[in-house]
């Protein structure tokens, strides 16, 4: 996900031949072992020692990864072929004195993880995040790339790098290219067509059905349509070409991660039994990107940082509103169902309207907490579950509340807000040079502009971005014929608890959310459950039969052991907070022509 206008990608990959290519060679001497074997050739480096180094971050990941732990039996020779000593002055790094000018770096990867930020290597394929396999010289990062893969098992390649004549030699213009051009070698289905003048392909990894395939680039295509609706005009792809690299094996992880001109796509679902449908979000949100995030960029992510964190107080718009449209352009596409889409927002409208993390950070400060939660790993215990709302979940009910506010207050839309966006920030400005990124400062000038209420932009942004105020959602949908409303409000609550039953009770596996008649109690995180009102609590089961023979109100005698004490306390149960969002038609509530209108308005095609 790295900025970079076609036409000066043009111009680097033609001016940048007459200087020294760094060369990778690949091969798969272990596939079935999950290794690749990487010899990378650095030429032209005068007398300075080679400092080659691992990346420690990815495009598209907001955390530290350090992908130099799976890097082994690593060795150097220069370009006469003598061996070179090797020394490593941090865990990242390695460093090669006393070479001919070039050298020849060579190393084994262990990969056994095909997502979106890592690799994955098998005797099925072998599927690269950039990043996470191929090392890389400080110094060299504006020179050419070649990349070479050795043939194996009738293997196709699958990339937006650069082809050559030769089918297993590929090229990027620079370093960032080349670790933005994800890569995938296996037998594939590839699926073509032609969309927005420009040229589309699935490369489709998978265990079902050509026909199958097929019909999932056809649902992919109509997305992508309506997609372009939002912002007026398809991206200008470098080279006229966007890839997906789609793996739906029940051996890879679940993924989804957005690349400049390409995206990877994983999961462990099938295509089969409307398997095409579910995995059809993480295409739409991961193909939004393509405007917002990697042309649309945030200055905070420019210029990529390979080796430390990219911090963003933005990723609720970036991520966030990507999220909103990824659901609402599958149902404009008629991949969605209305009803569908709204037991979907249900779950999010509940993880965020009732996460007390709300009173700590908005939504400005939760992105910045993404170096830590993006697939970031610790073993300490945290509090994320009282202190942190995702900037995905919380941007996208943000996005759904902004654009039935504008829709209402000032017969504007959220699509207006994104396209004016997207022309003054997104789109090249001519042509050799990129288009401008843009702060938080410039996200709400642009709502003021769009809205004609710069007072209003103020307000929302200081309510709703950098604070954690919501909107009144039930009055917001209700126009659109929705319901916004307790679910089981005469279902008596003791706090929305992580529990594991280990036998003896119920052991509390997370954080206890303040605000609940289980903290009240003053249970924590590591205590056991043991009774409510006399009743052994072996099981969930059990709890929730306990609950059920309360009311909301109640008091409630709560057994439970804590540091090897056993404890009880009397505490109120509360009425259960779940919300749901439900048609009209699901509650016997009239669906009016206005109502119509505004969901025709809102939800209807907007693709030509």
């Amino acid at each position: 996900m790295l900025r970079l206008a076609s036409a000066l990608l043009l111009t680097l990959a033609a001016g940048s031949l007459a200087a020294q290519p760094v060369a990778y060679d690949v091969s798969w001497p272990h596939a079935a072992a999950h290794e690749t074997r990487i010899v990378v050739t650095f030429p032209g480096l005068g007398d300075v020692p080679a400092e080659v180094v691992m990346s420690r971050t990815s495009p598209g990941r907001y955390a530290m990864h350090e992908f130099a732990k799976n890097v082994f039996d690593v060795s150097a020779i220069d370009g006469a072929g003598r061996s070179l000593e090797v020394t490593r002055p941090t865990p990242y790094a390695w460093r090669v004195a006393g070479h001919d000018g070039t050298v020849r770096f060579r190393y084994t990867l262990y990969s056994n993880r095909a997502d979106g930020t890592y690799a994955g290597v098998d005797s099925t394929h072998a599927h690269y995040n950039m990043p996470a396999a191929f090392a890389w010289a400080r110094g060299l990062e504006d020179r050419p790339v070649r990349l070479t893969v050795d043939p194996i098992h009738d293997w196709r390649v699958a990339t937006q790098l650069l082809p050559t004549e030769d089918p297993h030699t590929f090229t990027a213009p620079d370093l960032a290219y080349f670790m933005d051009s994800p890569l995938e070698l296996s037998d594939h289905q590839l699926l073509a067509w032609e969309q927005g003048g420009q040229t589309y392909q699935i490369a489709l990894h998978h265990t079902g059905t050509d026909a199958e395939g097929v019909a999932y680039a056809a649902l992919a295509r109509r997305v992508i349509a309506e997609q372009a609706a939002v912002f007026g005009e398809y991206p200008t792809f470098d080279f006229g070409r966007y890839l997906f690299l789609a793996d739906y094996l029940p051996w890879v992880a679940g993924d989804g991660m957005e690349h400049r001109n390409s995206t990877i796509l994983t999961s462990t679902l099938s295509l089969a039994d409307g398997g095409d449908l579910r995995v059809l979000g993480t295409l739409a949100h991961e193909h939004f990107h393509a405007w917002n995030m990697e042309r649309l960029r945030d200055t905070a992510l420019e210029p990529f940082d390979f080796e430390g964190a990219n911090p963003s107080e933005n990723l609720w718009f970036g991520e966030g509103f990507t999220s909103y449209y990824d659901g609402l352009t599958r149902v404009r596409a008629g991949a969605m169902s209305l009803d569908a889409y709204a037991a979907d927002l249900t779950g999010t409208l509940n993880y965020v309207l009732l996460s007390p993390a709300r009173a700590t950070r908005g939504p400005a400060d939760m992105s910045e907490m993404a170096t830590f939660v993006d697939a970031a790993v610790a073993i300490d215990e945290t509090n994320y579950a009282n202190t942190f709302v995702s900037y995905y979940s919380w941007g996208e009910v943000l996005g759904l509340g902004l654009d039935l506010l504008l829709r209402q207050r000032y017969a504007v839309t959220l699509d207006d807000y994104m396209r004016a966006m997207w022309e003054q920030f997104g789109r090249h400005q001519n042509a050799t040079t990129p288009a401008r990124t843009y702060t938080r400062s410039d996200l709400e000038a642009v709502l003021g502009e769009v809205s004609g209420d710069a007072a209003f932009a103020a307000a929302f942004f200081d309510r709703y971005v950098d604070h954690g105020d919501v909107l009144d959602y039930a009055a917001l949908v209700a126009p659109a014929g929705l319901m916004l409303r307790p679910a089981a409000s005469e279902a008596a609550f003791l706090g929305r608890l992580g529990l594991d039953a280990d036998g003896d009770g119920l052991r509390v596996i997370a954080p206890v959310p303040p605000g609940t008649p289980a903290y009240a109690a003053g249970i924590a995180s590591g205590d056991r459950l043991l009774a409510m009102n006399g009743r052994p609590l072996g099981s969930p089961g059990a709890l929730a039969e306990a609950l059920a023979a309360a009311r909301p109100g109640d008091m409630a005698t709560v057994t439970f052991e804590q540091r090897g004490a056993v404890k009880s306390a009397r505490v109120a149960l509360a009425a259960d907070p779940t919300l749901e969002l439900v048609p009209f038609e699901a509650v016997g509530q009239p669906v009016t022509e206005d109502i119509r209108a505004f969901r025709e308005a809102w939800l209807g095609s907007k693709a030509d």
